[in-house]
Order: structure tokens, then sequence, then C-alpha cells
């Protein structure tokens, strides 16, 4: 479906978005829709870690632009369109991408933890991030 049908197709109410799906199969080209369900761009690429399998947001295209969003601002994903819980005015202002995401480790790179620690993490006495560390 070109951008213009699929524009057409938010405005008359009628859009198939098709099945949901995971983010590591969402293609390119597939629009986006603010929650008033107005088209405000297509999908660039997924931001993602899959090895980990977190899903950090997508970039989409608007106009000659691209807009970063992150996984917290989309309601859903679905075969033939991306739905988000912002506005169109809202999408419009996200940043542009910037660059990848941060980096945490929760031990020194090239460090190996102590038996304790490793013990204490294996069972889940780490809370969180308390004492991660970000990457520069």
């Amino acid at each position: 479906m070109t951008q213009r049908l699929a524009h057409l197709a938010a405005k008359l109410g009628c859009v198939d978005e098709g099945l949901a799906i995971a983010y590591a199969v969402l293609d390119k080209d597939v629009p986006v829709y603010a929650a008033g369900g107005e088209l405000v761009g297509t999908v660039d690429h997924v931001v993602a870690a899959p090895e980990l399998d977190i899903f950090h947001g997508i970039v989409i295209r608007v106009g000659e632009g691209r807009r970063f969003v992150p996984a917290e601002l989309i309601s859903s994903l679905h075969e033939h369109g991306v739905d988000l819980s912002i506005g169109g005015a809202e999408a419009a202002a996200l940043p542009e991408p910037h660059g990848a995401a941060p980096v945490w480790h929760d031990n020194e790179p090239g460090v190996k933890p102590s038996a304790w620690k490793h013990f204490v993490n294996t069972i889940g006495g780490h809370a969180g991030r308390d004492a991660w560390t970000k990457e520069s």
C-alpha cells in the first residue's frame, strides 16, 4: 500500500493493519499512525538488541527527515501498521536519531566478578541499575 493510499485509508477510518507482530519481523516502509489515526511517517528501521531481546524503538521517515520513536511511545506493532500512543504534533516533535542506544555494564569490562557477586547476581540479588555503570 502506498503512503498516499495509507493516508486516505486512515482518514476514512478503514485501515486493516493486519495481525499483531513482534519487532523482529517489522518491515521497512510500514505506515506509522499517531494516536488520532493520522499517518505520521513510515518505518525506516528497528532499533533493538536482538541478542538480548531488547526493543529500544523505531526510526521513522517523516518527509525528508527521520525521527526516533522510543518503545514506550509505541502502542502496537502490526503487519501493515504501527500505532503510537502520542498525537501527530508530538510525533513531529520527536528527536532525530543520534546514534546507538546506551550500553550499561554490571561489571567493569574485562574484569571477572568475584564468585560472591556472580552468585548474588545469578539468584536475583541485583536490583535493577543501582550498581550498573553507563558506558561513555
